[in-house]
């Protein structure tokens, strides 16, 4: 039973619950089994909710970048740039950058790569972006729209804290916590298709909330989205620490993966054991997970034909990456979500 005094069930395809942000306990550290989550947010109200159902530490996400064989702190801040310059005030890295925007920069860009060279410069863009984002994609940078790298954060301070938001860290004990806090006194059921059963399913509930793929929810009857996916190669190793850090991205095009997570620093473990996984960005078909979805012109077009026959589903609430086919941060779901009860309970009252 829910808060509002509903009756729910959960049901998931997998063997677990939680999605994407599940962990699972290994040598006594919590695995982010399906890639690295990071909690923040600037909006007190969302902290305040997460916080009713785990203690979170004080973990700052610092990572770091692995180009040609040297390591640069991220976001792009005073120590990146006396990393890969030697400049150490802010005029003389501003001076530089500014410099190559002129030089390599347009006004109008067509595509990713003129697009960072306009924000960044060409130093910036070769060490940091080109290798990384055309691995991420699969695609040449000169091929993705513009629009993929809206801005790129640069800071002419000494600050390696990834996100700006006053509220950031990691649940104590993992996410799991707040997933098992979120569905207390809830029915739930794992190892479950909704589409093998969907007729009875769909007669359970006067409500059905769907996380999935839209384009799959509609039997793909206007065609297919496209997505990227992602493989994780974890390893066991017997050592107490192997790279320092929870986070290195490894940005030459030589490496197959993109970054490798070290999973006791999300939780400063000091186990005599650590734990890594190597994630390696995928083309993706129907038998792989879809992990993000592919934004451009096409399939924005594609997905608009799905969400005008959303709207005139009753008693169907779509929503979560998949579902609306947008990125989302996890405080930026939580806040979508409470907004849409809101509503609904708003709607309900009248």
């Amino acid at each position: 039973m829910t808060k509002r005094n509903k009756k729910c069930l959960v049901i998931d395809k997998r063997n677990h619950l939680g999605g994407n942000v599940y962990c699972e306990e290994q040598e006594g550290i919590n695995v982010h089994k399906y890639g690295a989550h990071i909690f923040h947010t600037n909006d007190k109200r969302i902290w305040d909710y997460v916080n009713q159902f785990a203690e979170f530490n004080n973990y700052i996400n610092s990572p770091l970048s692995l180009s040609k064989g040297k390591l640069y702190n991220l976001p792009f801040n005073m120590n990146t740039f006396y990393q890969l310059w030697g400049t150490k005030t802010p005029e003389e890295a501003r001076d530089i950058i500014n410099k190559q925007i002129a030089k390599y920069g347009t006004k109008s860009p067509k595509n990713l790569e003129e697009q960072a060279l306009s924000l960044a410069g060409k130093d910036i863009y070769e060490t940091f972006i080109k290798e990384y984002t055309e691995k991420q994609w699969g695609k040449k940078a000169k091929e993705l729209p513009a629009f993929i790298i809206k801005r790129l954060p640069v800071r002419f301070t000494f600050n390696n804290n990834y996100f700006n938001d006053k509220y950031q860290g990691i649940p104590i004990g993992g996410y799991n916590v707040i997933i098992n806090g979120l569905l207390k006194g809830i029915d739930t059921k794992t190892n479950i298709d909704f589409f093998e059963d969907r007729e009875q399913l769909e007669l359970l509930a006067d409500t059905i909330v769907y996380t999935g793929k839209i384009d799959e929810f509609f039997d793909y009857k206007y065609g297919q989205l496209e997505y990227r996916s992602l493989r994780f190669e974890n390893e066991l190793l017997g050592i107490d620490n192997f790279q320092g850090n929870a986070v290195v991205n490894y940005n030459d095009a030589s490496y197959d993966f993109t970054r490798i997570i070290e999973h006791k620093h999300f939780e400063f473990g000091t186990q005599d054991k650590t734990i890594i996984t190597r994630e390696y960005p995928e083309a993706w078909d129907r038998s792989k997970e879809a992990y993000y979805p592919i934004n451009n012109d096409e399939n924005q077009k594609l997905f608009k034909k799905y969400k005008a026959e959303s709207q005139t589903l009753k008693n169907v609430i779509l929503g979560g990456r998949l579902a609306e086919y947008r990125y989302y941060d996890m405080h930026q779901i939580i806040a979508s979500s409470l907004a849409k009860v809101e509503e609904i309970s708003s709607n309900s009252n009248e």
